[in-house]
């Protein structure tokens, strides 16, 4: 007999998501997290439109701030859009994480505290974390172990490793707009968080530090000069992870662990969730297999253009890709729209 029909492994923001659409679901769900408390962890906190009605669904409604579009700057050109279907939030993730959190309680999601570090399938269930599932949920994270465990894990790429690093600072902010610098030292991430709060994440290449990438970015570096670090910095990588599928079993990868290719277009969150709905919609209609096109189906348009930019941003024309960008708006606001849903 099973101590739970699904076992969740991790409960950041996607694990303690994927319990919720479990219970939603009329399904037992454990969620097995070794730490207390809201998670934080080094992201850009922004929620692009599309979360927004991913998280109404679940039940929950985090405080944020809200922004208006994506505007990219670099090269002495800036070109913005404004979101077609409303705008986006910034969300302390551990503001995301304490709502989710308290959402998952509330529908009775239970909490294991312990890690999966190893994963057995038996024939119509699976053990890890001293218990017996019916389903498991990998939502470990980019080194996640359920993927390693299961065979899923492919190798980290030796190439354009990149990493995130993330500080916020107590100033108001001074744009509606989630502002991108692309800067010689990597890419920065502006982001409204609350009234005297910015959020400041750089995606960069192993080694490069983020007070010394400051430097170039000078108007950035200027509107920060005096201002008070309202957090530690924080940092996470590398970045690219591949998984050669997403079902194993009665193991399913939902997030950061099912593979991710970078931060750039800020969409992490968005397809975590969506993963996790298709996960437990393909569980409760007993075909985990299914849930590998709904993965790709999901995934598709982020993957794509998320990889179009991560090559050019490692390429040598990465200096022109603001000043064309500004040059072709249509095609600019195009894409951010695509990522927005």
């Amino acid at each position: 007999m099973s101590d739970t029909q699904v076992l969740i492994a991790g409960g950041g923001p996607v694990g303690l998501a994927a319990g919720i659409e479990a219970r939603l679901a009329g399904l037992e769900a454990t969620v097995v997290e070794p730490r207390d408390g809201p998670i934080d962890k080094a992201c850009g906190e922004g929620l692009m439109p599309g979360a927004l009605p991913e998280l109404a669904r679940l039940g929950v409604d985090p405080d944020g701030m809200p922004f208006a579009g994506i505007a990219y700057s670099g090269g002495g050109r800036r070109v913005e859009h404004r979101f077609d279907g409303g705008p986006g939030r910034g969300v302390r993730r551990t503001v995301l994480h304490a709502a989710l959190r308290a959402r998952a309680d509330e529908l009775g999601v239970r909490f294991h505290g312990g890690r999966v570090d190893a994963v057995h399938q038996r024939a119509g269930f699976v053990e890890a974390a001293g218990l017996r599932a019916d389903w498991l949920l990998g939502a470990d994270g980019l080194h996640s172990a359920v993927a390693r465990e299961t065979g899923l894990a492919l190798p980290t790429p030796t190439v354009r490793r990149r990493f995130g690093q993330r500080r916020h600072y107590a100033l108001a902010p001074w744009s509606e707009f989630v502002e991108v610098l692309w800067t010689p030292a990597g890419e920065f991430y502006v982001t409204p968080i609350g009234d005297r709060t910015v959020g400041i994440a750089l995606l960069a290449a192993r080694g490069e530090h983020f007070d010394d990438a400051l430097h170039a970015a000078p108007a950035l570096s200027e509107r920060l000069r005096g201002v008070a670090a309202a957090s530690d910095l924080r940092g996470a990588g590398p970045l690219r992870q591949r998984t050669r599928a997403r079902v194993a079993g009665r193991v399913l990868l939902v997030g950061d662990a099912s593979g991710y290719v970078d931060a750039l277009t800020g969409e992490g969150l968005r397809i975590g969730f969506a993963q996790a709905r298709a996960a437990l919609v393909a569980i409760a209609a007993g075909d985990a297999h299914g849930y590998e096109a709904a993965w790709e189906r999901e995934t598709r348009d982020f993957r794509r253009l998320t990889g179009a930019l991560v090559r050019l941003a490692a390429s040598p024309v990465r200096g022109a890709v603001v000043p064309v960008a500004s040059r072709l708006p249509g095609v600019f606001a195009s894409a951010v729209e695509r990522l927005a849903r």
